[in-house]
């Protein structure tokens, strides 16, 4: 495989997911917003992952952290 089939591949293969992420998480359902409401808090989307004096217990909230915005940089 040449460096412009990797390339078309891969594009390909992200647009699909960024397809499916939207399509999953869509905006515009009451529930897949209360889905993405409650990953957020969850995840803690919008608070500091540090656990002073644990630092496995952060380690754990930036790996949640990682993942929710993982699903939102696709939308």
């Amino acid at each position: 495989m040449n460096f412009q089939e990797a390339l078309t591949r891969t594009l390909d293969y992200l647009r699909g997911n960024k397809l499916a992420y939207i399509f999953t998480f869509s905006r515009d359902k009451p529930a897949n917003m209360q889905v993405l409401r409650d990953l957020a808090r969850f995840c803690r989307a919008n608070e500091s992952t540090a656990v002073p004096g644990d630092h496995d217990r952060t380690w754990a909230l930036i790996g949640r952290r990682e993942v929710f915005l993982h699903i939102t940089q696709y939308m």
